[in-house]
């Protein structure tokens, strides 16, 4: 099994802008990379929440930082992300979020999670294992152009009618329930010849971003990390494919224009008024980084900083 490396450590850290004594939340908490590092610039009074949807990556937190008091760890969804951090935080002030979108090296590289194309398994493919429907389910019930649509708008595949003809063909005569089973049929049947990656790779980014439903809980975390931050509090995102980072770049420039009703006019009232400023560029992996952990290729950071927050 390849040992997880996180990506892009020293450019979020420094997006953080970390506060000895803050109090932040790594709301993705995979391997625990990036809580690490936290960590170790944080001082007596600072603390460190994370939060995972798998059951594994919270065992394992526990079990890494079982000695660290300045760190706690909760099973749960970054969607909820206000939820579990308000009641840690009890009235402190939050002074970071870090969201890393990517699915971990253990979760890929573990055959029964049913994320790899490479490793045959079950098709699972939930980032909680423990609720919700497997791809494998999925598959067995959804109409066509259903699954059409979510392998061209989640996958950005553009043979997706070719390939949901021949799932669904191809079901009616046996169920769909290994990944390699799946990942031979989408290279049979999509025509591809001589790709740098393999033919199924946007088709399993397509189903597993419909069973995890991550779009849109990206959506949610991301307008509840902006109401818990404080004022000077730093967002920082890691993504890794286009549809996720298009979500956190409008975000971002929407909320650093305030309340649309209000363009134009003198004055703005506070509730209406930008909530966040974008803090640089975009971020990329450098070429060392890649070079060194070929998983990084497609990660890109984004950060924003909390605008003066007023009292409702």
């Amino acid at each position: 099994m390849t040992d997880h490396q996180p990506v892009l450590v020293n450019e979020a850290l420094e997006g953080l802008a970390i506060v000895r004594d803050g109090w932040y939340v790594d709301g993705t908490y995979g391997r625990g990379g990036h809580s690490a590092e936290i960590l170790t610039q944080l001082g007596e009074h600072g603390r460190l929440f994370a939060l995972d949807k798998d059951p594994e990556a919270v065992a394992h937190g526990r079990a890494r930082f079982a000695a660290e008091p300045r760190f706690a760890i909760e099973h749960g969804s970054f969607e909820f992300i206000d939820r579990y951090a308000n009641a840690w935080l009890q009235g402190n002030a939050l002074a970071g979020v870090l969201l890393d979108l990517g699915v971990s090296s253990p979760q890929l590289d573990t055959a029964a999670r049913g994320f790899s194309i490479i490793h045959d398994g079950p098709l699972d493919m939930r980032m909680d294992p423990t609720r919700g429907e497997t791809a494998a389910e999925w598959l067995q019930r959804v109409e066509e152009n259903e699954l059409r649509r979510a392998l061209y708008r989640l996958g950005e595949e553009p043979r997706a009618p070719q390939i949901a003809a021949a799932i669904v063909k191809a079901r009616a005569i046996a169920p769909i329930t290994r990944t390699q089973q799946l990942a031979e049929l989408v290279a049979q049947s999509s025509g591809y010849r001589r790709s740098r990656v393999h033919p199924a790779t946007r088709v399993f980014q397509a189903i597993r971003i419909q069973i995890n439903a991550e779009l849109a809980a990206l959506e949610r975390a991301l307008k509840r990390c902006v109401e818990l931050l404080t004022t000077g509090g730093r967002l920082c995102v890691i993504s890794f494919h286009s549809l996720e980072d298009r979500i956190v770049k409008r975000f971002i420039a929407r909320e650093a224009k305030g309340d649309p009703a209000y363009a134009g006019l003198p004055e703005m009232p506070p509730l209406a008024r930008p909530r966040l400023r974008r803090i640089g560029r975009l971020i990329r992996p450098s070429a060392a980084e890649v070079s060194n952990n070929p998983r990084a290729r497609s990660a890109r950071l984004r950060v924003a900083e909390r605008l003066e927050v007023f009292a409702t």
